[in-house]
């Protein structure tokens, strides 16, 4: 295969590597298969810079395409399946993450939620600790989007809610159900990011602190660190770190069983104790959202937002504006995306109060959409063939992107960012204490048992997919 690198393109050197690579391999994957061999002798042969072929190697390693053999060789993936979102630098289910972290010690109970260590703190045997870090993810770009377009800087109090919320609600996952000290880091660029979005993130953090509590649930804060890093970042990171001292005897072990029923939490509507309507996108699956909604303008206005390393025919490729209505809904884009992710917290309390052990697992939705579950439970067959209607930006999402329902379900909750596992005789007086939160519930699966873990889900079109 040949490969040619025009100076004079504003697409990087590596970029245009790696996309001369994926189309050869549709007619000269022989070629290809050859050039992975040894990278060292392929540069010189192609006439390109080693380090140029080798960062694009590593974002085709990234995406699945190819799988690192030795230092200077790779090999093509035979079960690969890039997608648009790794292909963007980030990934779903973090399976790189796990795979380094599954080998390390899962603490006291391995198969709950967060990982529990003994009470370090105060060194009863009867305690146990658990610190959580999360963040709002690249959420707050939109947020940044729409304070450049408008000079509202109170859009980051909702950054600073998805921010804690991502914190709280796994943690509520493990058991605790209060007693949580949290701290909170923000990233800037000074230049791009004044000290009035601090103030609003700061002042957010807070005020979302006291409505939590005022449900009854003691969160603190225990301060936090503000850093200017423009050399990491070109507009702003919230990130937060929450720890909590609990008994032993609380925590949520997850012991998924055969013959549960999977109870999903609504991630749409407006619940009791929310202000307004909620999109339901919570703070997975934004930089894909992002990019495959809005128009290149957005690129053009403020290139900080975006990535140079990416493909741009991947940055910014959709047809709206932020101020344009979302299609099948009374919000607008912007608002959709910029919706506060929901607590689960005072709802998923009170079921614990009423339903005690028969509540025997609980996942958060987060990172990996429906697939989450798969990390919990051993040679368990989920189930999920009764969700939720697809609410109106997943949909425009999948419009746009054309991506598949497969890796639609991969990245996004699609409808439901809360899991209960209990028997089946149980799930209607949970529902009927979701309805009192003004969240809707309904048992969209069950499990069964299996050689190992696997997921089956059927959309609402009858579509099956499965995943393992």
């Amino acid at each position: 295969m040949k490969v040619e690198i025009l100076k004079e393109s504003d697409i990087p050197a590596h970029l245009q590597v790696l996309n001369q690579i994926k189309k050869a391999l549709l007619s000269e994957q022989s070629a290809v298969t050859e050039l992975l061999i040894d990278t060292k002798n392929a540069s010189a042969v192609l006439g390109i810079d080693q380090t140029v072929l080798e960062k694009a190697l590593r974002q085709l390693e990234f995406q699945g395409l190819v799988r690192r053999k030795t230092e200077k060789s790779f090999t093509l993936n035979s079960d690969a399946n890039a997608n648009r979102y790794s292909a963007r630098g980030v990934s779903s289910d973090k399976k790189e993450v796990h795979e380094v972290v599954d080998s390390l010690d899962r603490g006291l109970f391995p198969g709950a939620f967060c990982k529990i260590t003994q009470d370090y703190l105060t060194g009863r045997k009867e305690y146990c600790n658990l610190t959580h870090s999360d963040g709002a993810g690249t959420k707050s770009i939109v947020a940044y989007l729409h304070y450049k377009e408008t000079g509202d800087a109170s859009v980051f109090r909702g950054i600073a809610q998805d921010s804690i919320v991502m914190n709280l609600d796994d943690l509520i996952c493990s058991g605790v159900s209060s007693s949580i000290l949290l701290s909170s880091t923000i990233n800037r660029n000074a230049i791009n990011c004044p000290q009035e979005i601090i103030q609003e993130i700061i002042l957010g953090s807070e005020e979302f602190l006291q409505s939590v509590r005022d449900l009854g649930i003691n969160v603190r804060s225990g301060g936090g660190e503000t850093a200017d890093v423009g050399d990491l970042t070109g507009t702003v990171i919230v990130d937060s770190c929450a720890t909590a001292i609990m008994e032993r005897k609380q925590v949520v072990l997850n012991n998924i069983s055969e013959d549960l029923v999977i109870l999903g939490l609504s991630s749409t509507g407006r619940s009791k104790y929310e202000m307004e309507e909620n999109s339901g996108i919570g703070s997975n699956g934004l930089t894909s959202a992002r990019h495959e909604l809005l128009s290149k303008i957005y690129k053009e206005k403020y290139p900080e937002t975006t990535d140079f390393n990416v493909d741009p025919a991947l940055t910014y490729c959709g047809i709206y504006r932020l101020d344009d209505e979302l299609p099948g809904s009374s919000m607008t884009i912007g608002s959709a995306l910029l919706s506060p992710t929901r607590t689960y917290a005072p709802l998923v309390i009170a079921l614990r109060k009423l339903l005690g052990k028969n509540i025997k697992a609980l996942v958060h939705c987060s990172g990996g959409g429906q697939t989450k579950c798969l990390h919990f439970g051993k040679k368990i067959h989920f189930i999920k063939d009764n969700l939720f209607e697809i609410p109106p930006l997943f949909k425009a999402i999948k419009e746009q992107s054309k991506v598949s329902w497969e890796e639609m379900y991969k990245t996004f909750n699609m409808g439901h960012r809360m899991e209960i596992y209990l028997p089946y005789e149980c799930a209607e007086e949970a529902i009927s204490v979701a309805d009192t939160f003004q969240i809707k519930a309904k048992i969209v699966g069950h499990t069964e048992r299996s050689e190992k873990n696997r997921l089956t889900l059927i959309n609402n079109t009858k579509e099956v997919f499965s995943y393992c």
